[in-house]
């Protein structure tokens, strides 16, 4: 690469990281630790110091995108954005939004060549990596709220969704999965997503409304600003054959993905970041013309109190057509669907060009939480997406994260106060008295 770059005016500087040296195969590691080793490597390195790091660009491979990403946010995140000295971060189909995979265990993960090549992840790093994981709502939520658009740092997704069937297992259908590069969904690799918030109303349960969920009042749909994304057909994940990094020789200079690397490396200003993003959008339609595209849906499920619900506590159905029914939704819309056990989070794989055939865009999603009565309980929850287009929450290639708080109903027979007697008195035949109080 160091050679072809002369053809593109650059002038690098090439350092690799060794997999000695970036420790994440430890059970005891976590992403935090990683991101704060790399900022004391980076410090050590020639001519930086404890207050000087200086500039440099920075190209990663799958895990290593959310690595570098988490070193950005905890070291410079939303108000120190303009003082990050990395000025290009080049994301060679990183696990932005977890991988599939993750779900399977260390075990079984670490025997799949299609990523680890026969190393076992450690265990708090495959935590993460886990869809639906604490690390992926906490990071990218916050990374919604950058303002790049004043600075001079430039993120780029490069991502596959080709499949190497020479490293298929027989075993599992993810390796084959389409939308993918084997290991990573185009929608988990993307940086382009969004996150909506959905609030249960008081009131409208009180009067039996059957759209009793909203959007959280004054808050639209929350979407990053752009970040360049480019999708190839001919690379997969890993693997000498098409693997988007190991299948690129020294002589390779012509290979796609190296040429569109260097145009990155290139980008100086707004201005070109805007071309090359453009750029890159072109040839991922390209790639993806006559494909399905796929996205993601992450959700979040909690009360008013702050409890999170259990995995086997709810119930989440997608609605679709006037009268809001599981059964409108269009044939094959749905690929995939993951329960995160540690966090209770339920992530939904779907067709997005299948649900952008729902009939005049009426879209809606439908929470029946348990109990539903007794002392303390749930209402079922709904919310219909009447005066939003679907676009606004589904997008081929991107991932929706979706926090829904419903109202925790409590009778007000859990505590009363009652005449005084010299007998005791029994509670076993109190029941509830269907009249939920109003918290603030």
């Amino acid at each position: 690469m160091s050679n072809n770059a002369k053809d593109f005016d650059l002038e690098l500087d090439i350092q690799h990281i060794h997999l000695g040296r970036y420790i994440s195969f430890h059970d005891e590691v976590t992403m935090d630790d990683i991101a704060r080793a790399m900022d004391r490597a980076l410090r050590d390195l020639p001519g930086n110091s404890d207050e000087y790091i200086a500039p440099f660009s920075c190209i990663t491979h799958s895990t290593g995108g959310p690595v570098v990403r988490s070193w950005v946010d905890k070291f410079y995140g939303v108000t120190r954005l303009n003082s990050l000295p990395m000025v290009h971060l080049v994301m060679l189909a990183p696990a932005n939004h977890g991988s599939a995979l993750a779900v399977l265990g260390k075990a079984r993960v670490g025997r799949i060549k299609a990523w680890f090549n026969g190393i076992e992840p450690g265990q708090r790093v495959l935590d993460w990596l886990s869809l639906g994981s604490d690390g992926q709502w906490d990071l990218n939520h916050t990374w919604v709220d950058y303002d790049m658009g004043t600075t001079s740092f430039y993120p780029f997704v490069l991502t596959g969704q080709g499949i190497d069937h020479s490293l298929f297992d027989f075993l599992n259908s993810y390796l084959v999965e389409k939308g993918s590069d084997g290991v990573i969904r185009v929608a988990g690799a993307n940086m382009n997503y969004r996150c909506f918030s959905l609030v249960q109303s008081w009131d409208d349960v009180i009067r039996k409304q059957p759209r009793t969920l909203r959007l959280v009042p004054d808050q639209d749909v929350r979407i990053p600003q752009p970040v360049a994304l480019g999708v190839y057909s001919q690379y997969s994940h890993s693997g000498k054959k098409m693997g988007i990094m190991r299948s690129i020789g020294p002589d390779d200079t012509g290979a796609p993905v190296v040429q569109d690397i260097l145009k990155c490396l290139g980008v100086n200003s707004r201005e070109t970041y805007r071309t090359m993003s453009d750029a890159l959008t072109a040839e991922t339609q390209t790639a993806q013309t006559g494909a399905d595209r796929y996205c993601m849906l992450v959700f979040n499920i909690r009360d008013d109190q702050g409890e999170t619900i259990a995995r086997d506590d709810y119930d989440l159905f997608l609605l679709a057509g006037n009268q809001y029914q599981p059964q409108k939704l269009p044939k094959g819309f749905f690929k995939d669907r993951q329960m995160n056990n540690t966090t209770g989070r339920l992530i939904l794989y779907l067709d997005a060009d299948k649900m952008a055939e729902i009939k005049d865009g009426k879209f809606g999603i439908r929470v029946v939480a348990r109990p539903s009565k007794g002392f303390s309980y749930y209402a079922a929850a709904e919310f219909q997406s009447e005066g939003i287009e679907i676009d606004q929450i589904l997008a081929p290639n991107q991932t929706t994260y979706v926090d829904i708080t419903l109202h925790r109903f409590v009778d007000k027979n859990v505590f009363r106060f009652g005449p005084v007697t010299g007998k005791p008195v029994s509670f076993k035949r109190v029941q509830p008295l269907g009249e939920p109080i109003q918290n603030s």
